[in-house]
């Protein structure tokens, strides 16, 4: 019985030595490839030693993750280095950091592998490799920054330009159009003007012609009255020389020798017959026709 354990014993002490071994063997095996750069063949040792052999080894793991990185399998190498960022091994820790800023960089997500290689550095201040990363990206996103502030300045500058381009036109089809309004304003003054000073014109023409017309008739007026009046001068002349030309009633009555008393008796004794005359016609009734009697 005692034999049959120390057999078991030596069988399991002789089987671990020669997973040791194995696993060994491997490591160098994947190193060697890892160096060779026959990455694919590291990868496939690694994947054997991390999940058929179930070793526990960060360094095994972060050499895995380092493998599918090389290989392009960036989901893997991702989620590898993940895993190892919660590392007691601050020198581990900082190398996934460092290979985490490296892939975000390359996706261009400069933000995240700037914060990587920050952290890379803090886990170990010696690791040159994400110093002179972190001083580099830094730098470029300093110019990138710069750069943008510069394009959006030019882009703000253009559009103030643009916007004051906008302005002056705006501006110049304003003074055009008031300069047009205002051109129009003094031609419509200048009609107006125009239109009154012709207005007053013929006002004045009218006036003139009406005062002129007034002095006419007025002119024909006083030669009519003028006229007149020489004609009743005339008149009067001819009457005086008619008179003077006529006989008077004495010189008459000198010629038919009657005296001036004579006369006046005659003259009476003929206004006495008259009334005489007159009083017998209004005495003498008026007798009525016979319609039986002729008119003779």
């Amino acid at each position: 019985m005692k034999i049959l354990a120390f057999c078991l014993l030596m069988v399991t002490v002789l089987g671990g030595f020669n997973d040791i071994a194995k696993i060994n063997a491997l490591k160098k095996q994947a190193k060697t490839a890892y160096n060779n750069g026959d990455y694919q063949t590291a990868l496939a040792h690694y994947q054997l030693l991390s999940d058929s052999l179930n070793v526990k080894d960060e360094s095994i793991e972060l050499n895995l993750a380092n493998a599918y990185f090389k290989v392009q399998d960036t989901t893997k190498a991702i989620n590898t280095y993940n895993n190892l960022l919660a590392s007691s091994d601050l020198s581990i820790k900082s190398v996934a950091h460092q290979q985490l800023g490296i892939i975000k960089n390359r996706e261009k997500q400069f933000k995240e592998a700037l914060s990587h290689f920050k952290e890379s550095l803090k886990a170990d201040p010696t690791n040159n490799d994400s110093r002179y990363n972190y001083e580099l990206l830094k730098k470029v996103l300093e110019e990138q920054k710069k750069q943008d502030q510069d394009q959006q300045q030019d882009k703000d500058d253009k559009k103030q330009d643009q916007q004051n381009k906008d302005q002056n036109k705006e501006d110049q089809q304003n003074q055009d159009q008031n300069k047009e309004q205002q051109d129009k304003e003094e031609q419509d003054q200048e009609q107006q003007d125009k239109e009154g000073q012709e207005s007053e014109e013929e006002k004045k023409d009218g006036e003139e012609k009406e005062g002129e017309q007034k002095e006419s008739e007025e002119e024909k007026k006083e030669g009519e009255e003028k006229e007149e009046a020489q004609q009743q001068e005339g008149e009067k002349d001819e009457n005086k020389e008619q008179e003077k030309s006529e006989p008077s009633f004495s010189d008459k009555l000198q010629e038919m020798k009657i005296s001036e008393e004579k006369a006046k008796m005659i003259l009476e004794a003929m206004k006495n017959n008259e009334i005489q005359y007159f009083q017998q016609n209004k005495r003498k009734p008026k007798k009525k026709k016979d319609p039986e009697k002729p008119d003779w």
